[in-house]
């Protein structure tokens, strides 16, 4: 797959854009609401937030690092890889989610958690579109990110935005789902 560079940046960018006004969405909404489970082995709207984050944590600062330390020169377009391009397709958000198993230490299942978790979530959102809008000054080919699956698999930095980007929209859509689903009336928005 062959995508204008800027387009693609653009489009990353406008996405994450929509993710921090979703969470600011949340952010209305009582702390009960936000810590409610359809199920015990099933994650809240905070929780899907904590995922992110927690990725987050890793990502920014791979992200950031090759960035800041690339010499390379912007290229008109970019060509995803074969298994960059599989794992960002993956992950965005289809009409049915397919449940994907979740990492031990990317698991918030149980945490204590409030509305500092939307907020740190945006704040992390923020470095991403500032990531972003320096992106556009480097190669996105040429530069390699590792990913937080494995040491060894390494991913051209365009398709790692890709990765992250559509990551946090898919649990945004599974928090949304969340929400919409037979929550009980009292914690249900009006």
């Amino acid at each position: 797959m062959v995508l204008h560079a800027k387009t693609l940046i653009q489009d990353l960018k406008e996405r994450t854009r929509i993710h921090i006004t979703e969470a600011k969405k949340f952010k209305s909404l009582p702390t009960e609401t936000l810590n409610w489970r359809v199920a015990n082995d099933r994650w809240s709207i905070l929780e899907c937030f904590e995922h992110l984050n927690l990725y987050g944590d890793f990502y920014i600062p791979e992200l950031k690092k090759r960035i800041e330390s690339s010499k390379t020169q912007p290229k008109e377009n970019f060509k995803s890889g074969i298994l960059g391009n599989y794992f960002a397709k993956s992950m965005l958000p289809k009409e049915k989610l397919n449940k994907m198993k979740t990492f031990k230490d990317k698991n918030p299942i149980g945490s204590t958690l409030d509305k500092t978790t939307i907020d740190r979530f945006i704040a992390q959102q923020e470095k991403i579109l500032n990531l972003l809008n320096q992106s556009s000054e480097i190669d996105l080919n040429k530069i390699k990110t590792a990913i937080s699956i494995s040491k060894f698999i390494k991913l051209k930095i365009g398709d790692t935005f890709r990765v992250v980007v559509y990551h946090n929209e898919r649990h945004i859509a599974q928090a949304n789902n969340l929400l919409n689903s037979k929550m009980p009336a009292t914690k249900q928005l009006n």
